[in-house]
């Protein structure tokens, strides 16, 4: 597997990192994290050797077989979406593309001429590549990320960027790599294409190296987390958030250390400024002087990691209906994308738009911030309703030859230089960075530019569309607490299931042809469904509901009502136990696991630990993570038969 040693990148003067050092081992399953411009992709692009690194050695084995996103996109417009998938596997392709050329001039097997025996070698690279198979393979990849089956055979070019991301996602997983680097796959993905790629991927039996900004995707898919930070990469064990807490702990140690060592210099000054003029203690004081002097203060470098600070403040409450849906119906070029939705939110209701692309979640946006007409039916906003929009697609709000200042300060007349200058800082644009080109800005710092422009506005309506695609993990944090605290009406669509669980207090689910309004949170939502929606195979079907009650008890006796009395408050004091003692478990695993963690975060534990034992910690950590969530499922199991046992009673 690729081993990177010393290696260091930088543009200019800007140093991304410096003496990483890293060796992939085969099965792991790594992320990638870091802010924005720390160098996560140019260290994909690296390891794929698409780039040469400034300082260091980059090794990879002979006849690695390495899958990485096509740069190219428009290269596979004239082929259709299948064939695009089976180019992933280039040796397969080119056999059978000349077995058809064959074939259509009449050869086949029983010949004994040149081009017969041609043939047969075919066959048998077909065989070994397992060609037989393939377009059935092909398919069922192009299916779990969402491209539906009557469009495999159709050309490539007739799809959207992100649905030509998505073939080419497909074509990368067909070539079944060694090794597969990932550069945000689920960027263009909607949650049920993104649950399928999460089990594919936790199912790969090889090694991949994956950049990703959504947390519960590196949880769900990662063994190791890489981390590019300090101008360094470091590695930690466990899905991202074990990394977070392991890094927490480790700064929290270091500047720990400090301060101790900080108190240890400033009473060891004292005692020399004491003591400096008694000649019964000057030796004594020269010695302290001595240990002072050596004393070193550990390093603490700045984190590259940055958080902005978003905050959205109504200007006026709004009336207590704050949007109106009724009948709304759109349809495109004859097909129908919305019909018959009726909706109303209401003031502080936060919620989220949910369901697979292609069925009118940003459209039913569009309507409602006036930017699309409906078909039919009607959008009424409320009394003192104020509405502010982020659209999916926002590149063209940002065109032209300004800065990010005069964009922000033209959008706003009435604010004050000193409250837009405020502002800026507050979503990352400190100092000149103010003064950057609309032209030159990233999609994370395009986003952040737009907040901005919505913290401005004071509305009470927030509607956003996707607002988290293009911010880095501490952006996306930052602005999920930043809607928890807002006090306005909020209606998002999001593919993120951290953000959405996080925000949402209502759920409107679409699909082709249906919608399902729920009021409450995305746990919930899941809970009524029985299974997560997004694994069709395993929900349940819901029987209809027959309004009917369940039939009368009949009469019982006294005598039997006091023994179903004694019985239950037997069975509550046993779940009552069941439930101290799983409590007490719990409590025992998470401090056992603390443990764990508290070790692989010290100081050079990796370079000083050998790697077959840390393998084998890594391991016990693993059970006794799984041991924990046992213990946690079994706690809330009891729990919950308790209190249905006490409001039964």
């Amino acid at each position: 597997m690729i081993t990177l040693s010393g290696v260091g990148m930088r543009f200019g003067a800007h140093v991304l990192f410096d003496q990483a050092t890293w060796q992939l081992h085969p099965g792991a399953h790594y992320g990638l994290v870091g802010a924005n411009g720390t160098g996560k992709s140019t260290l994909l692009k690296l390891m794929a050797g698409q780039l040469p690194p400034d300082s260091g050695a980059i090794s990879r084995p002979n006849g690695l077989r390495l899958g990485m996103l096509p740069q190219d996109q428009t290269r596979f417009d004239s082929v259709s979406l299948l064939d695009a998938v089976l180019m992933g596997k280039p040796h397969l392709w080119d056999a059978l593309h000349e077995k058809e050329q064959l074939l259509a001039h009449g050869v086949h097997a029983g010949t004994d001429d040149a081009a017969g025996h041609r043939l047969a070698e075919l066959e048998s690279v077909i065989a070994d590549n397992g060609g037989y198979a393939a377009e059935a393979a092909a398919a069922a990849l192009l299916s779990g990320l969402g491209l539906s089956e009557e469009r495999h055979r159709r050309p490539m070019g007739e799809l959207s960027g992100g649905f030509r991301l998505r073939v080419l996602l497909a074509q990368t997983l067909f070539l079944e790599p060694e090794l597969l680097l990932l550069d945000e796959p689920t960027n263009h993905l909607d949650l049920p294409s993104i649950r399928w790629l999460e089990n594919y991927l936790r199912a790969f039996p090889g090694t991949f190296v994956l950049v990703s900004h959504d947390r519960h995707f590196l949880n769900a898919v990662c063994t190791d987390i890489a981390d590019v930070d300090y101008q360094e990469l470091r590695l930690y064990p466990g899905n991202y958030d074990a990394f977070a807490a392991a890094k927490a702990l480790a700064q929290a140690q270091k500047e720990t250390e400090i301060e101790r060592l900080e108190e240890k210099i400033a009473e060891t000054q004292k005692f020399i400024e004491r003591f400096r003029a008694k000649a019964t203690k000057a030796r004594q004081a020269q010695s302290r002087k001595k240990q002072l002097e050596r004393i070193e203060l550990p390093e603490i470098r700045r984190s590259s990691r940055r958080w902005p600070s978003f905050q959205f403040t109504p200007q006026r409450p709004s009336g207590r209906d704050v949007v109106t849906l009724t009948g709304i119906a759109k349809a495109f070029q004859g097909r129908a994308v919305l019909g018959g939705v009726n909706v109303t939110v209401e003031r502080g209701e936060k919620m989220a738009v949910i369901g697979p692309n292609g069925v009118g979640k940003s459209t039913l946006l569009k309507i409602v911030a006036g930017v699309l007409p409906p078909d039919s039916g009607t959008v009424k906003l409320g009394y003192e309703a104020h509405l502010g929009y982020f659209a999916q697609d926002h590149q063209e709000l940002l065109k032209g030859s300004g800065s990010a200042y005069d964009w922000l300060m033209g959008g706003s007349p009435s604010a004050e230089i000193g409250t837009v200058r405020g502002t800026l800082g507050r979503v990352l644009f400190t100092g000149d960075d103010a003064l950057k080109r609309l032209s030159t800005l990233s999609g994370g710092e395009s986003a952040r530019l737009l907040l901005a422009a919505l913290m401005l506005r004071h509305d009470n309506l927030l509607v956003l569309d996707e607002p988290t695609n293009h911010l880095d993990l501490e952006g996306r944090e930052a602005l999920m607490h930043a809607l928890r605290d807002y006090a306005g009406t909020l209606i998002v669509v999001s593919h993120d299931r951290h953000f959405v669980s996080s925000v949402a207090t209502r759920i409107l689910s679409l699909g082709a042809g249906t919608m399902e309004d729920f009021v409450g949170r995305y746990e919930d939502y899941l809970a009524q469904q029985g299974a997560d929606w997004l694994d069709a195979a395993t929900r349940p079907a819901r029987l209809p509901s027959t309004g009917a009650g369940a039939p009368a008890a009949g009469p019982s006796t006294s005598a039997q009502a006091f023994t179903d009395r004694k019985e239950r408050r037997r069975e509550e004091a046993r779940l009552r136990k069941a439930v101290e003692r799983l409590e007490a478990r719990v409590a025992r695993l998470e401090a056992a696991l603390a443990e764990t963690d508290r070790r692989f975060a010290a100081p050079e534990y990796f370079q000083a630990t050998a790697w077959a034992q840390v393998q084998e910690e890594q391991a016990a950590r693993r059970e006794q993570e799984e041991q924990l969530q046992a213990a946690i499922a079994e706690w809330e199991a009891a729990a919950q038969a308790l209190e249905s046992m006490q409001q039964a009673s």
